[in-house]
């Protein structure tokens, strides 16, 4: 892989920072945004069906900075990008899918694309200018294998918290 990124055009490692920064800082966003109000995000956590609502809201405060700083730096890229595709996940079942496609009506658009991305940046590796590049990582899982890693643990991570805490709210 030390090749390849040798190899590689200033046009490709910008690009892969780029989307790191944009996917990252996104989940960063709605991490902090989270945490600054943690009573608030359990609150509405517990009303949409999560039976440890404080918890949840906590975890999905820590994941998502921890993921965003992670994927932002190109640190251990395929488990930030494997988180995100978990946090995705839980947010499509539980609030996303009963909604159509479009974001507008609160559809799954959104969480589609953010876990898409997370995947493709798995897949293609964090780039030359990434935390795993510094300390020569960049190179131990690449391309089908860590797009498949990132997109399965992190499915398989949405799934384990959905069958352990979420219990969908009854139809009116």
């Amino acid at each position: 892989m030390a090749q390849h990124i040798a190899r590689e055009g200033v046009g490709h490692s910008v690009a892969r920072l780029l989307l790191r920064a944009a996917v990252g800082s996104t989940m960063v966003a709605h991490g902090v945004k989270h945490a600054r109000s943690l009573d608030g995000t359990a609150g509405w956590f517990g009303s949409i069906g999560f039976e440890r609502p404080t918890l949840q809201a906590r975890a999905s405060a820590v994941v998502e900075i921890g993921a965003g700083v992670a994927l932002a730096a190109g640190a251990a890229t395929p488990l930030a990008a494997a988180s995100v595709v978990g946090v995705m996940g839980v947010a499509a079942r539980s609030v996303h899918a009963e909604n159509g496609f479009f974001i507008t009506s609160e559809g799954w658009e959104y969480v589609m694309n953010l876990s898409v991305a997370a995947v493709a940046l798995a897949g293609l590796g964090p780039g030359r200018w990434s935390l795993d590049e510094a300390l020569g990582v960049n190179g131990l899982l690449t391309g089908g294998r860590a797009a498949a890693v990132a997109a399965g643990l992190g499915a398989g991570a949405a799934l384990a918290q959905l069958a352990l805490f979420y219990r969908a709210p009854a139809s009116a």
